[in-house]
């Protein structure tokens, strides 16, 4: 489970899988490194990347299986412990009883739930509506989104008021891929920062590349 005590950097691999493992053993081990098998990963090779990766790091490093559940929380993350993932995320827009569903199972397997706030402008209502909370939060701009005219801010604004709140919740955020990004996620209170364009478009570069992220952890 992650700690409270440390900031994280979370490494998104979307390549195909004989490309992903061989960037995902160039990864420095460090326990500030959380491994994503990516969505595009999981569709493309399913549950068996999550194994494969399990079985190249290790039962010692720390996998989320980013599934993006909309439906059949319990079964989806049945699939992900099962292969070995030691978290799995659900969207924010899915029903919330699919949503209770997901972080209930979650907590029978002992992993780590990750509610993916992405196109949700109102993250906190969706929190108040919930059974349980989740492990973590993910506060999302989308990719697509960086594309459009007016490039919509990453939401530093709800970090806070989450926290005050709900001091239990690890706060994550995706959507921001320079260094620049990451120093700022941290700078304004989250504790995990997700990235994935750079190691996605420089996979001979990934050690260089993480070892810098990692330098912006403060």
């Amino acid at each position: 489970m992650l700690s409270p005590r440390l900031k994280y950097l979370q490494i998104a691999l979307n390549r195909p899988l004989d490309e992903s493992i061989l960037m995902l053993q160039l990864i420095p081990q460090d326990e500030r490194i959380l491994i994503e098998v990516g969505t595009p990963l999981l569709k493309i090779s399913g549950a068996e990347s999550i194994r494969m990766f399990r079985n190249i790091l290790g039962k010692n490093r720390y996998i989320v299986a980013d599934i993006k559940c909309m439906d059949r929380g319990a079964t989806e993350v049945d699939i992900c412990a099962t292969a070995g993932a030691n978290a799995a995320t659900c969207l924010a827009l899915a029903p919330i009883e699919t949503i209770d569903k997901f972080i209930k199972k979650c907590k029978e397997y002992n992993i780590d739930s990750m509610v993916d706030m992405l196109n949700v402008k109102f993250p906190f209502e969706i929190l108040q509506k919930l059974r349980q909370k989740p492990n973590v939060v993910i506060l999302h701009r989308g990719v697509d989104e960086r594309y459009q005219k007016e490039i919509p801010e990453i939401p530093y604004d709800q970090i806070t008021r989450i926290k005050s709140t709900y001091n239990n919740i690890l706060i994550s955020i995706a959507g921001g891929e320079d260094f620049r990004d990451v120093r700022r996620t941290f700078f304004n209170g989250a504790d995990i920062a997700i990235v994935w364009e750079k190691v996605y478009k420089n996979p001979n570069q990934i050690k260089i590349l993480t070892d810098e992220f990692l330098k912006q952890i403060r």
